[in-house]
Order: C-alpha cells, then sequence, then structure tokens
C-alpha cells in the first residue's frame, strides 16, 4: 500500500532547510544562500517512488522579525505545521541551540504531529547534538507526546537522507498520492523565477542589504523557437541602494541578469533571457498590496 503525507519542514533561519529538502527530492526546488531568510516563502516539493508520495513544506526561518514582511514568514511559518502528517525540524548540530531553536521545540511540544528532528550539519566538527537533545528534554518536560526521532544528516554530503527517508515513509499514513507522479513542486513559475533572480543578487550583495531587496517578474514572453524572454522589477527602498544593486556603469546586474539565466534555461531545459530594472519603491516591505502581489501574503 502507498504511503503519502504532507512534512512541514520548519526551524530557524539558515540552518539548511532549503538545501535538505533539494537533496531530498534531488532537484533545486529552493533558492538557498548564505544569507539568512532567503527563503520567504512556502514552497512545496514533491517526492515520488514506488513507497508513496512526500510533500515537503519548505518554509521561511523563524527569526527575530522587524516589520511586515518578516512578521509575515514568521507567520507562515508557525502556521506550516497544522493540518500536516510530520514534522521535519531541522537543527544546525554544529552550532549550539538558539533561542528560536528552543521555540520551536517549545512549540512542538504542545503539538501531536509525530516529530522528526534531522541534526543536520552533523559532518562539521564540533557537534552538539546532545545540547539539542537536552534543550528538548526542557522544552517537553511537561509535554505527554511521544519522544522524537533524532535523525543526524548532512545535506552537503548526503549522509543520514536514507534513513530519513525510511522514518518518513513509516510515519506518513497509507494513502493516495497529493499530486501526479511527474510534479517536482506546485509553486508558481514566476514566483519560482524571481527566487532564482534574488538568490543571484544575494550571491553578490552578500551582506550590504540583501534584505531591502524584492523581485517581481513582470512579463514572461515564450518565443517560436520554445525560448523564454524574462523582465523583472528589482525593489529597494532608498536610492543610495538602486546604486549599489545597478552596480559600476550597470555591471552587477548584468552579472546578474547572466547568472540567473543560465540557471534557468538549465532548470527549463531551453534558453532563458533574464532582464532586470531597478525601482525604488520606500517601504516596500511594509506595503500590504505589494506583499501580496510578490507572493508572501496568501490571498
Amino acid at each position: 500500500m502507498l504511503r503519502s503525507g504532507l512534512v512541514a519542514v520548519v526551524g530557524r533561519a539558515n540552518v539548511g532547510k532549503s538545501s535538505l529538502v533539494n537533496t531530498l527530492l534531488g532537484e533545486k526546488v529552493s533558492i538557498v544562500s548564505p544569507v539568512a531568510q532567503t527563503t520567504r516563502n512556502l514552497i512545496r516539493g514533491i517526492l515520488t517512488e514506488p513507497r508513496g508520495q512526500l510533500v515537503f513544506l519548505d518554509t521561511p526561518g523563524v527569526h527575530r522579525a522587524r516589520g511586515s514582511l518578516g512578521k509575515i514568514m514568521n507567520r507562515t511559518a508557525r502556521s506550516s505545521v497544522e493540518g500536516t502528517d510530520a514534522v521535519l525540524l531541522v537543527v544546525d548540530a554544529s552550532r549550539p541551540p538558539a533561542p528560536e531553536d528552543r521555540g520551536w521545540m517549545t512549540r512542538l511540544a504542545r503539538e501531536a504531529t509525530p516529530l522528526i528532528v534531522a541534526l543536520n550539519k552533523s559532518d562539521l566538527p564540533d557537534a552538539h547534538a546532545d545540547a539539542y537533545r537536552a534543550a528538548w528534554a526542557e522544552a517537553s518536560a511537561e509535554a505527554e507526546r511521544a519522544a522524537p526521532a533524532w535523525l543526524p544528516t548532512s545535506a552537503a554530503t548526503g549522509a543520514g537522507l536514507d534513513r530519513l527517508l525510511d522514518t518518513l515513509f513509516a510515519t506518513v499514513p497509507e494513502g493516495p498520492f497529493w499530486f501526479p507522479e511527474d510534479i517536482l513542486s506546485d509553486y508558481p513559475r514566476k514566483l519560482a523565477i524571481a527566487d532564482v533572480v534574488r538568490e543571484k543578487l544575494f550571491g553578490r550583495l552578500r551582506e550590504d542589504l540583501p534584505h531591502a531587496v524584492a523581485v517581481w517578474i513582470d512579463t514572461l514572453d515564450e518565443a517560436e523557437d520554445g525560448s523564454w524572454s524574462v523582465h523583472g522589477t528589482v525593489y529597494v527602498r532608498k536610492a543610495s541602494q538602486k546604486g549599489i544593486v545597478v552596480g559600476l556603469k550597470g555591471r552587477l546586474l548584468r552579472a546578474v541578469c547572466r547568472a540567473a539565466s543560465r540557471d534557468l534555461s538549465e532548470q527549463f531545459d531551453r534558453k532563458v533571457e533574464v532582464k532586470l530594472w531597478v525601482k525604488v519603491q520606500p517601504k516596500w516591505d511594509e506595503n500590504y498590496w505589494l506583499l501580496r502581489q510578490l507572493g508572501y501574503v496568501e490571498r
């Protein structure tokens, strides 16, 4: 009998949730970067195999929110566990537990949903698995729920992922597929393209101003030969930030367009040309209607 279920992938920012999901699926469905809070939307990655189907809900990392966007991201992450068949709490085992890790444990100790804890980055030195188990024991001291499964994993090397999948398939219920077998994600195409552009921006801006940047795909035109022409807008808060994103003589923005075009051409198996322009939109991250257009607020 086939098994099928929804798995909420949760945890604090920058612990490797998206990398773990991408590695499990064998394909890139979520963007990754060294910058915390890269994932802003709820992204569904779908793994189908002879045992059944797992639908991973890759969530934004919980962090100390500033402004409307941060609060929306935290709310999206925290609400993702509702109605799921299993929760995969991802922690960075190479670092001691942070307050956000303890916050997730306190929240999940009150939930009856089966819990698996992925001790990610266990391949790195100075692993802190015992500290996380102690933090869970403290958070769940008064909770009457089944103990979680603790599994060392590494999104970078793939270590422990077979055992993780075995545990997840054993946890979710028997039932039919949620999605057709050939679908990897139901994430809207324009939002997926915008995320790739944002990933390339993050890779070049680093800590300068990535959280002041948003991307919207205005048009996606398909030519007779199947190639795509993509036009998008990069939103920044201030005029001074526009100059940083554009770069000297437009070099940084052109480099981002080239990198995004290469990545998207490989991902969609067709020629893709990305063209971007930068627009100053003061307090875009406080504008409810723009946040809704960008996909950060559910319609």
